[in-house]
């Protein structure tokens, strides 16, 4: 009796993952089918949406942040005061 609900619950896995696979399938037919309805321009553009998220551009804000704190303790040093409680400063 053990072994006939391991078949039961391995046929359930096995059904899941074919309707699964069968709803993705059509999906991407269907958006095949509506991507050829569009205009060539907003084809390409939604092709190359995928590209823009793998490489993200780089927010200058850290740029800016880091120059910021360089030109702090430049400022810091010509004062005379050592580089030593650099870290400590709660304005940044």
């Amino acid at each position: 009796m053990f072994g006939l609900t391991d078949f039961y619950s391995d046929l359930i896995t096995y059904f899941a993952i074919f309707i699964t696979s069968v709803l993705v399938i059509r999906g991407m037919f269907a958006l095949v089918k509506w991507g050829k309805k569009m205009p060539k321009g907003a084809f390409i553009l939604l092709a190359f949406i995928p590209l823009i998220t793998i490489f993200p551009i780089p927010p200058t804000v850290f740029k800016n942040v880091e120059k910021a704190k360089q030109e702090q303790r430049k400022r810091k040093e010509d004062n005379g005061d050592g580089p030593e409680n650099d870290d400590h400063n709660p304005s940044l």
